[in-house]
């Protein structure tokens, strides 16, 4: 299937839907796997790494030390918080939490920290840099000054490390511009293999300068696909169930970057099972992130990751796909649709040949629900639901009136990868605005 950039940025996209109050379907229970609670106690800022056959993850200071760890043998665990990597405090640091670290191996074969620290000459949080023979630490800071230490800019936070193709090493950041009302900017810095020494100036990738940012754009990490570099980010206030993780993708490193049209993952595009999904990480096929725990805290999650040409999709994460941009057949586009989705439906589909073919993307084959956005005004109306010519089971699309936009839900199991969803008039008539797959 060729899916030009531009539709797939809008298809490929978790949603925050927030349109109508779903409806269950009667063909049966809405089984959507969300996002899975791996380590159910404060944990936030989570970096995960694999050495071996034993995952290690990182976090922002909590209970158990300044640099919390834990180890599992599977990304879903069990989990267990083993204690401080980075028992020695900077000499450049004053007292307070240390945000958001990142290890990773070098070439050396030795491991780097990067982190987050309250720089006590500037009152601001600076990145520093640590050492250590194992993933496990201890971590030994590498310098007695800040690797990174803008104050005129906010302060520097969020480091992550970057090693593209060839072995050339980065160090992204976010300056805190956010914190003293001035812009907030993701940055990419040239490293030489060390990952402390610069090469380079420092690129601007991304800044906060759209309005579901609320202000803030942090939590970087990159990602090299076949056909694309992925920038992975997080948006919104922390604090909030607004916060959330979405990506930008570009043909070239620097850039420049291309916003999702959607965001990855949300409160809402997750149906509520995580509140304010962020600080991001990318393991193989695995996202890592954080949610606010109902006792307090924020605990570390998982969930599966797939690429849809290259663009990623989360399990659990509705990702919405315009009926009108699917395949019509004896039906027509209805533009100027008031209330939908970009403004355009699926209409005409009155007829025993009449269809719309979508075709969805499943991270990993499984039981997933398709969100159905529909309107209906002259009675209950059917359609019949295949995926891949499989078998089929009938839609109900209860009569809330024309362009009153509302969902039916429906437990379907999809293959790994791309998938045909058809859905072909049964009775009566129904206006299709788009498919939601979770």
């Amino acid at each position: 299937m060729n899916l030009s950039r531009a539709v797939v940025l809008s298809m490929v996209a978790a949603v925050a839907c927030g349109l109508a109050t779903p409806a269950t379907a009667a063909s049966g229970p809405v089984r959507t796997v969300p996002p899975a609670p791996v380590i159910n106690r404060d944990f936030p800022d989570p970096d995960v790494l694999q050495v071996g056959g034993t995952y290690y993850a990182y976090s922002t200071s909590s209970s158990p030390g300044r640099v919390p760890y834990a180890t599992a043998s599977t990304p879903t665990g069990p989990w267990t918080v083993r204690g401080d990597a980075l028992p020695q405090k900077p000499a450049w640091a004053g007292n307070g939490g240390f945000w958001a670290p990142d290890v990773s191996r070098r070439a050396d074969g030795r491991y780097l920290m990067y982190f987050t620290g309250p720089s006590t000459a500037t009152g601001r949080m600076c990145l520093g840099a640590a050492l250590a023979d194992s993933p496990a630490g201890p971590f030994v800071p590498t310098s007695g000054q800040p690797l990174v230490c803008n104050a005129g800019e906010g302060g520097d936070i969020d480091p992550s490390s970057f090693v593209d193709a060839g072995g050339a090493r980065y160090l992204l950041y976010k300056n805190d511009g956010n914190a003293i009302g001035q812009p907030t900017i993701i940055w990419l810095q040239p490293t030489a293999a060390d990952g402390v020494t610069f090469t380079g100036n420092r690129v601007e990738l991304l800044r906060n300068n759209r309005p579901e940012d609320e202000g803030v754009i942090e939590a970087p990490v990159l990602v090299r696909r076949p056909s694309h570099y992925v920038l992975f980010y997080s948006a919104g206030v922390y604090t909030t169930g607004n916060y959330h993780t979405s990506y930008a993708v570009s043909g070239s490193l620097t850039g420049p970057y291309t916003r999702a049209y959607r965001p990855l993952l949300t409160t809402a595009s997750v149906d509520g099972a995580v509140n304010g999904p962020g600080g991001a990480d990318v393991v193989g096929d695995r996202i890592f992130f954080h949610g606010h725990l109902s006792g307090g805290g924020r605990g570390m999650y998982t969930a599966a990751l797939g690429w849809a040409n290259d663009y990623p999709v989360v399990r659990g994460s509705r990702v919405r796909y315009e009926a009108e941009r699917g395949t019509l057949n004896h039906a027509h586009i209805r533009t100027g649709a008031a209330g939908a989705s970009q403004g355009a439906v699926a209409a005409g589909i009155d007829y025993a040949d009449s269809w719309v073919d979508m075709t969805v993307f499943a991270p990993v084959a499984g039981n997933y629900t398709v969100h159905i956005g529909y309107a209906a005004g002259y009675g209950d109306a059917q359609h019949t639901l295949t995926v891949n010519g499989g078998a089929a089971q009938a839609v109900t699309y209860p009569n809330r009136g024309w362009d009153n936009w509302t969902q039916v839900s429906v437990d379907v199991n999809l293959a790994a990868g791309f998938n045909t969803v058809r859905l072909q008039f049964r009775s009566r008539w129904a206006e299709l605005d788009y498919v939601e797959v979770a």
